[in-house]
């Protein structure tokens, strides 16, 4: 007997899962179909090693919309995200830099580095919320079709414009900038220092195919700042229990409003019949619904899942150009003790943020070209968190956690396969970490390393991109996923998607899963 739902979402990612506890709210029978042990795709927390809870893949929370958190009453499911508001980075020479929640400290720290870059940086943080402030609600907007005429396109395009209303030229032509040119190149324009440059302009390189001198990296700074414009969501932060404590939460909510959530339950097929999706195939089971949702990447979804005679030869081509070139990698450690850096002995607060290894632009550039020619960087950047500095929960009494994001790590090798240099890459991330820590070595019980070929073959993520695609200008807004289809609907009647590969990306935000759900309400009211 086949089973019928108002919904089916195709995976159990935070935005699969924030999709489904909208609809469910709206009072729709959902059903939430993962193929793995464990919801929440990418934020998952596992036990690997007996009394160590690892944030497998994703490991900060990025920019979590508070409406979601509002509409969804997630701390009544015991949410709770603890800020990270400061940013060590050691120094080869035995110097560092520490920027952090104190206004006051963080001057006088890039004071010591620089006078003339303690002032630049007060006038930089001014301009970076002002950009901030006009961009952010982009973030909550369904993007419209330039290409339409329709006027509910038009309309959508005027609320667009209505964010740029009144803003002063200069600000407009410093956005301009800061869309189309590389962090390196943005921040050389304010400062001197290396080491800041460099700390400052990794996050704009942060999952992407890219250096800190390519272009358009420079707009990811913004994320920052967008943050700090949430108050007191905090929206930069750890989530207690780790990430998959986020995507917990948001299917507690979405099981409180009914939703049905089965995990061991891949999906084979997307079931179309005369243009329009009625279903899917799972495990030699069918189930039907009204609509389809899809929480993967579009590859995944239209190269795979649907039948080719199904699309558009010029929709087939789009996805296939779809830019979704994996470059990161991680490394989990569980440690008997706390890594005693040469330029910061001991515990304290530099071990309780993010640790960032990237101390000049040079160095970044230098991992980033090898991986332009198939190799994974010898000396990486790295961007590094000890969990259980935040949550003692997370490892056992004396023992710690670290999550070390690692960049560059490209899926396609040049020569060789993932599986035979997993371990190649641990070390080469514990070598150059060791130059900075040299007590790491000792104090390490149990290493998992997670390369783009584990992230595709274990999380589903095609190619490895953590984001479902890369974020460059030209798959952003109205072009993300692919021109023409950037509202949520496929040419498909009754398939939508609702990951990261659609607007506004990335990141844990749990931004898209809810835009989609409204979009496919709206439908639904229609």
């Amino acid at each position: 007997m086949t089973t019928t739902y108002d919904a089916i979402i195709i995976g159990a990612g935070h935005n699969g899962l924030t999709t489904a506890a909208y609809l469910a709210k709206a009072g729709k029978k959902v059903l939430v179909l993962e193929r793995r042990h464990v919801l929440g795709g990418a934020a998952v927390t596992e036990e690997i090693y007996p009394g160590f809870k690892y944030s497998v893949c994703s490991y900060v929370v990025s920019l979590l919309r508070p409406e979601v958190i509002r509409e969804l009453e997630l701390p009544k499911y015991d949410l709770e995200i603890i800020p990270l508001d400061s940013t060590f980075t050691p120094m080869p020479g035995g110097d560092y830099l520490f920027r952090c929640g104190d206004h006051a400290r963080t001057r006088r720290e890039i004071a010591r580095h620089s006078p003339a870059d303690a002032e630049a940086y007060e006038e930089y943080g001014k301009l970076m919320v002002q950009m901030a402030m006009m961009v952010k609600p982009m973030l909550g907007l369904v993007p419209p079709d330039p290409a339409s005429w329709s006027p509910s396109e038009l309309l959508g395009l005027a609320n667009v414009g209505k964010q740029f209303r009144g803003v002063e030229e200069k600000l407009l032509y410093d956005l301009t900038k800061l869309m189309t040119m590389s962090s390196a190149d943005f921040l050389d324009e304010w400062f001197e220092t290396d080491v800041l440059k460099a700390t400052m302009s990794a996050s704009g390189i942060i999952g992407t195919f890219m250096g800190p001198r390519s272009p358009g990296t420079a707009y990811v700074l913004l994320h920052h700042y967008m943050g700090e414009l949430d108050g007191a969501f905090r929206s930069w932060g750890f989530a207690r229990g780790g990430m998959g404590a986020i995507s917990r939460v948001i299917a507690d909510a979405a099981r409180h409003y009914g939703a049905e959530i089965k995990t061991r339950s891949p999906v084979d097929r997307v079931l179309i019949k005369n243009g329009r999706a009625y279903g899917v195939s799972s495990g030699g089971d069918e189930y039907h619904a009204r609509i389809i949702v899809s929480g993967v990447d579009p590859k995944r979804t239209f190269l795979k899942l649907v039948d080719a005679e199904h699309l558009d030869g010029e929709f087939l081509r789009q996805v296939e150009n779809f830019k979704i070139r994996g470059s990161s990698a991680k490394v989990n450690l569980a440690l008997d003790a706390l890594p005693d850096f040469r330029s910061w002995p001991g515990e304290g607060a530099h071990l309780a943020g993010a640790i960032s290894i990237s101390p000049g632009i040079d160095y970044i550039e230098r991992a980033y070209d090898d991986a332009k020619y198939g190799d994974f960087s010898r000396r990486p950047y790295m961007d590094i968190i000890l969990p259980s500095m935040l949550d003692p929960s997370m490892a056992p009494p004396g023992k710690h956690v670290m999550s070390i994001f690692v960049q560059y790590a490209p899926y396609h090798l040049r020569a060789g396969a993932w599986p035979e240099k997993r371990e190649a890459l641990g070390d080469a991330v514990i070598d150059t970490l060791s130059e900075y820590a040299p007590n790491l070595k000792s104090i390490i019980l149990h290493r998992q390393v997670v390369t783009p070929w584990d992230l595709e073959q274990e999380f589903g993520l095609t190619e490895g991109n953590i984001f479902q695609g890369e974020l460059t200008l030209d798959q952003l807004f109205f072009l993300r996923p692919v021109a023409g289809w950037a509202k949520y609907r496929t040419p498909l009647k009754n398939l939508y998607m609702c990951g990261s590969c659609t607007h506004p990306g990335g990141g844990v935000m749990a931004a898209s899963g809810r835009l989609a759900a409204l979009e496919i309400l709206k439908d639904w009211r229609a």
